[in-house]
């Protein structure tokens, strides 16, 4: 058979039908040799003798015909392997062609097939065909169904710019060579499970209107999906990605899924749209994975995720929702961030195996048991962090960061409008089960930081404007920093609502401890913090662990006693205005008790009595002075106060007056050198434990 001119853009057409009206007529082509039609309107003995010059292996070239089912299937029957029973072609030229009816290929090998900008108005069935060669169908229209189940592609496949009004089915279909469906639509349901793809494949600018199934597909080398509109479910879960996978400003407008999904090479989902939910659960990244500038509308699902790339993850993403990492598994992650999600990012049970910085801003933070195998840095913004069970192999540093965090991709600050709370700080929920000893905390709030339960709490670092919780407002209560377990200790043992009016109602989580369990955090926390030069605000927690021992029905009654008075007379020795009230209500009756009692009213005058000799010789006299009287008449004067503060001021600096006094003056000045002393003392105490370096 003559060989078909493939590259030749003119041929001669049939022309069958032509009117004044419509010259043309029709533009299949004539049938090569000695015919002057298109197949479609051969007569029958043209028809039959053209049949009759076919074989296995012939060329098929019938661009622009017209076919109905009956007439393919009697031009495949022409070409049928009498071994194989299958039809076989060489070139399979159908370009511009327009096929009604189903069409039904019966597993026909194409050594070269063309169908470029035909028209497929029934079901089109290739299944288990096999195409040798190129195989074209570059603006092809499938208007039903599109079955190429199982097909072969041992060449290219184009399919760039083709309409699939109804299923395109290429389950389990075979691409040896590059695939390209750029610019495809597809109108129905797209399903390329266990496909494979040995060379490349583009699917960019692609629209899949409804479900794109790649379910076990495997793609051996790039697959590239860049700027494709996913408007139904995409699932490519178990698929395989040898080569790089390119997603690039995608848009998935309903669920993505990814489970189990293996990317051996890069994965980049930059600027992409997930507007529904994202799962990617236990899917493996071996090769750089990027999400920057991603948006996640829903739910993200990355739990059981192994990432085992050494770049940098969720670069500048936004999560509406969620997303969850759980139990996910970072090799040689060096950076996770900057993102901002509007609900919570778990990370429970993860593992950071590198040194690691995370940057994230979003409502909830959840890191129980996570696993830091290496030294990290997490810079926090909004947040609220959950450390439960956390273990911290090595140093780590948890920060509050003032600014919102930069953008590369716009030259700003990253968009911070899915939180609806624009305030920087960053709470510290639990730190139950924590090894502290590798933990910093700069810049915290742990105004409800569960701490039982942490271990090594006195080796905590406590850096930067850390805060916490305060006693409430008035004067039942000392002014002072709390910790949340004294706050719900204090809730539940109220016998009295208004007993505990200004403290925290504790949650049903928080634990039920006694006040000696309280008394070990405060001690160990007050330790941290000496340990690190800040003796001002350890002391807060050192009347924290005294009222704590105060209130403790387990040690002994004389203890308690003897703290409760520590406290009434100057707050653990931490309350110089109550120290100094005190003495000065000690003064004052030392005052009133010595110009009642202590004053005589006359100060005793020295009496010299002795003989004289009448012979000369020395004088011989006795001097001896009169015990005070005890006072009587006016009491009150002048010039007895001026006497009795005299005596009391002394006193307050241990030293006596040198003023006579009566018996019980006596008594009362013993009284207030000693008692008069520690008040002062008590109060120096307490303003240098205030001002201490």
């Amino acid at each position: 058979m003559t060989q078909p001119f493939l590259t030749q853009l003119a041929y001669p057409r049939c022309g069958h039908g032509a009117t004044p009206e419509e010259p043309v007529g029709c533009r299949g082509r004539r049938v090569i040799g000695d015919y002057t039609g298109c197949l479609a309107h051969l007569d029958d003995a043209d028809r039959a003798t053209y049949m009759a010059s076919l074989t296995a292996g012939s060329d098929l070239v019938h661009q622009g015909t017209t076919f109905t089912p009956e007439l393919l299937a009697e031009l495949l029957a022409a070409v049928r392997d009498t071994t194989t029973r299958r039809p076989r072609a060489r070139h399979a030229w159908f370009t511009g062609a327009t096929f009604s009816g189903t069409c039904h290929f019966g597993r026909a090998t194409f050594e070269l097939a063309n169908f470029e900008e035909a028209t497929f108005n029934g079901v089109v069935q290739l299944g288990e065909a096999t195409l040798n060669g190129s195989a074209g169908f570059k603006r092809a229209t499938f208007n039903s169904d599109a079955e190429f189940i199982g097909t072969r592609f041992n060449a290219g496949a184009q399919f760039n710019e083709a309409t699939f009004n109804g299923d395109a089915e290429f389950i389990a279909a075979h691409f040896t060579k590059p695939a390209l469906f750029g610019a495809a639509t597809f109108n129905k349901d797209a399903e390329f499970g266990g496909a494979t793809f040995a060379g490349s494949v583009f699917f960019s600018d692609a629209t899949f209107a409804r479900d794109a199934l790649f379910s076990k597909a495997t793609f051996a080398e790039r697959a590239q999906f860049d700027n494709v509109t996913f408007t139904g479910d995409a699932q490519f879960w178990g698929a395989t990605f040898t080569g790089s996978a390119r997603y690039s400003e995608a848009t998935f407008t309903r669920d993505a899924m990814f489970d189990l999904a293996t990317f051996t090479d890069d994965a980049l989902f930059d600027g992409v749209a997930f507007n529904g939910d994202a799962q990617f659960d236990r899917a493996t990244f071996s090769g750089n994975v990027e999400f920057s500038g991603a948006t996640f509308a829903g739910d993200a699902q990355f739990n059981e995720v192994v990432v085992a790339s050494s770049g940098v993850l969720f670069r500048e993403a936004t999560f509406h929702k969620g997303v969850q990492l759980t139990r996910a598994e970072f090799t040689k992650v060096s950076h996770l961030g900057p993102l901002v999600c509007g609900a919570q990012v778990t990370l429970d049970g993860a593992a950071f195996q590198q040194p690691v910085t995370v940057e994230i801003a979003a409502a909830e933070l959840s890191c129980v048991r996570t696993r830091w195998a290496s030294t990290a840095v997490l810079h926090l913004r909004h947040t609220e962090l959950d450390l439960r069970n956390a273990v911290l192999e090595f140093p780590v540093t948890i920060a509050a960061h003032a600014n919102r965090f930069p953008s590369t991709r716009t030259g700003g600050d990253l968009s911070e409008t899915v939180l609806s709370d624009q305030t920087s700080s960053v709470r510290l929920a639990s730190l139950a089960g924590v090894d502290a000893a590798h933990l910093t905390l700069q810049d915290i709030d742990l105004s409800r930081c569960q701490l039982f339960g942490t271990v090594h709490l006195d080796q905590l670092k406590v850096d930067g404007w850390c805060t916490f919780a305060t006693s409430p407002p008035g004067l039942r209560w000392s002014r002072r920093r709390t910790l949340a377990e004294e706050s719900d200790w204090r809730v539940r043992a109220a016998n009295r609502p208004e007993r505990a009016r200004g403290w925290t109602v504790p949650t049903d989580k928080a634990p039920k401890l006694e006040p000696a369990a309280v008394a070990v955090l405060y001690r160990q926390l007050r330790k941290s913090l000496e340990d690190g030069k800040n003796e001002p605000d350890a002391a807060d927690f050192y009347y924290g662990e005294c009222e704590m021992r105060r209130h403790d029905v387990t040690r002994p009654k004389g203890e308690r006693w003897l703290l409760r008075g520590y406290w009434a007379i100057s707050g653990y020795g931490l309350r110089a205005t109550r120290a100094l009230v005190w003495l000065g209500a000690a003064m004052g009756i030392t005052v009133a008790a010595l110009m009642v009692w202590g004053l005589p009213n006359d100060d005793p005058k020295q009496e010299a009595t002795g003989t004289v000799p009448t012979g000369g010789g020395a004088v011989t006299f006795e001097i001896d002075k009169a015990d005070p009287q005890n006072p009587t008449g006016d009491k009150v004067t002048g010039k007895r106060f001026e006497k009795a503060l005299n005596v009391t001021l002394n006193s307050v600096v241990f030293r006596s007056s040198g003023q006579d006094l009566t018996t019980a003056g006596t008594y009362i000045e013993m009284g207030s050198r000693i008692a008069e002393p520690v008040f002062l003392g008590l109060a120096v105490l307490a303003v240098r434990n205030r001002i201490k370096r």
